[in-house]
């Protein structure tokens, strides 16, 4: 009996077992796209997918609806620098004409491996420079894609960890519509080797989405280091170090009439800003008289926001708030912004800035007025003398460590 007991135990332990797809690579610069979605579809439940060797992919990685998969890449995947195949075949986000080369999506998902995603970004970059084909606000366009190499979308409980992402040539990562995601032990590097400019190369932009982690991860880039997009909830973002960047921004937001976009619960620590345009950012559009206006004029709200622990260097705006972000001042002061900010806290805010905005390390104004924000043990100091920290339409600066004067 006992022997019939320990077979049975031995035969459902088999049964529960993971399936595992390990995806071979094609050669010869054949694509190698099909192969890899195969894969995900025959492993697609309780299984693993072991992406190993170099993989071109000139085909979109469609991998929905999985559910409890493992994806150890500790290969490549280098997505082809095809612009005019890509454009239409990307798969389009909506959001700032967004799309992606990867589209990750469905329930318990683990991607980590110590791999690469590569985006062969340069070619985008040098035609961009050359062309300024743009989207709304700058963004990508539907004639002109930039696509995302990894996007997870439409997903919950999703880890994605010790993995080096390079070229891309848009935005890193996109979290979309998607909950209980966590990013860590991260690799970004998006740096031309032209004199053409990366463009939009955010590491990470959360859009519609909660409970997102991003920490101990390593960014270099040319825009924001991590941007909450609208509807972003209950974020934490901690143990960064982030060099070349536009910071780490609340925004851009309020930038649709007719729509709503919501910040709020973040929490971003233990940051460490080198070399950048911004440190701690909220970036706000300003109002817009036009009801169909992409320039301005959506409703909402920033609130309960902490930036604490956070080390600049050679910063141009350590601590910026700006609610008329790519707004002419004079539509700004005739329709301030719709969008209202409170409840936000910075803590322990050190280091040196740029000298590029002269003596100002702090610059928090706001179009419309700007309730309870908060700064405590802040230590910034500026290459061309005395700091000065700069507030406009601030409810109450008592609980300001600084002295504020007025814009200039």
């Amino acid at each position: 009996m006992l022997d019939i007991f320990l077979a049975l135990i031995f035969l459902a332990s088999i049964s529960a077992a993971r399936r595992t797809c390990k995806v071979e690579a094609i050669g010869g610069g054949e694509d190698d796209g099909p192969a890899i979605n195969a894969a995900f579809e025959r492993c697609s439940k309780n299984a693993k997918v072991v992406l190993d060797k170099y993989y071109v992919v000139d085909t979109l990685l469609l991998t929905k609806g999985l559910d409890d998969v493992e994806i150890e890449l500790s290969g490549t995947v280098q997505y082809t620098p095809d612009i005019a195949k890509w454009s239409p075949q990307s798969l389009y986000l909506v959001y700032q004409n967004a799309t992606t080369f990867w589209f990750l999506s469905g329930n318990n998902i683990h991607l980590y491996g110590g791999g690469t995603i590569d985006g062969n970004g340069q070619v985008w970059w040098d035609t961009l420079n050359n062309t300024h084909i743009t989207g709304t606000a700058g963004g990508s366009s539907t004639t002109f894609a930039r696509p995302i190499p990894l996007t997870v979308g439409n997903a919950t409980n999703v880890v994605v960890e010790n993995i080096r992402q390079i070229g891309s040539p848009f935005w890193n990562n996109f979290v979309y519509q998607s909950n209980n995601v966590t990013y860590k032990q991260i690799s970004i590097r998006s740096q031309s080797y032209s004199s053409s400019p990366t463009a939009n190369s955010d590491g990470w932009d959360i859009y519609r989405s909660s409970f997102v982690t991003i920490r101990d991860s390593v960014v270099i880039n040319d825009d924001d280091c991590v941007s909450f997009k609208p509807n972003s909830t209950n974020i934490v973002v901690a143990n960064m170090w982030c060099n070349g960047s536009h910071g780490v921004s609340v925004g851009s937001l309020g930038q649709y009439a007719g729509e709503t976009d919501i910040v709020a619960n973040v929490s971003v620590t233990n940051i460490t800003m080198l070399n950048a345009q911004n440190g701690a950012r909220i970036k706000v559009f300003g109002g817009n008289p036009s009801p169909v206006s992409t320039a301005g004029g959506g409703t909402g709200f920033v609130r309960n926001i902490t930036f604490k622990d956070f080390h600049v260097q050679n910063v141009d705006n350590p601590v910026l708030i700006d609610q008329c972000y790519s707004t002419p001042a004079d539509v700004c002061a005739q329709f301030p912004s719709n969008l209202s900010i409170s409840d936000v806290h910075y803590i322990n805010v050190t280091g040196t800035s740029s000298g590029k905005e002269g003596a100002v390390v702090v610059s928090l104004e706001c179009s419309d007025t700007c309730q309870d924000i908060t700064a405590e043990d802040t230590h910034l100091s500026t290459p061309t003398g005395n700091a000065t920290f700069v507030c406009k339409n601030i409810a109450s600066t008592a609980e300001l460590d600084f002295n504020c004067t007025a814009p200039a």
